[in-house]
């Protein structure tokens, strides 16, 4: 006897299709009232020259390449403060 039309692909796309995530609990909503809003303070623009190569790097990389150039700056930043601090 052949199978239903259709119910092949279906059952190849049943196989296919991601697990969704089943709920371990009900989450705690303790979290709800430890949250602080705030506003990030607004960057500020700039100009300054790098190297080509070091441009052409971080916009190789893709999108908000800008972003990426910040928190690598802020790395350094950071680890050159906690030498002060030391």
């Amino acid at each position: 006897m052949k199978p239903a039309k259709g119910k092949k692909k279906r059952k190849a796309r049943e196989a296919r299709a991601p697990e969704t995530p089943q709920p371990v609990g009900r989450p705690s909503v303790d979290w709800v009232y430890a949250a602080q809003i705030t506003v990030p303070e607004p960057k500020q623009p700039i100009s300054f020259r790098v190297d080509p190569d070091v441009l052409d790097f971080f916009r190789e990389q893709g999108p908000r390449y800008q972003t990426r150039m910040n928190a690598v700056l802020r790395a350094y930043m950071t680890a050159h403060s906690a030498e002060d601090n030391k």
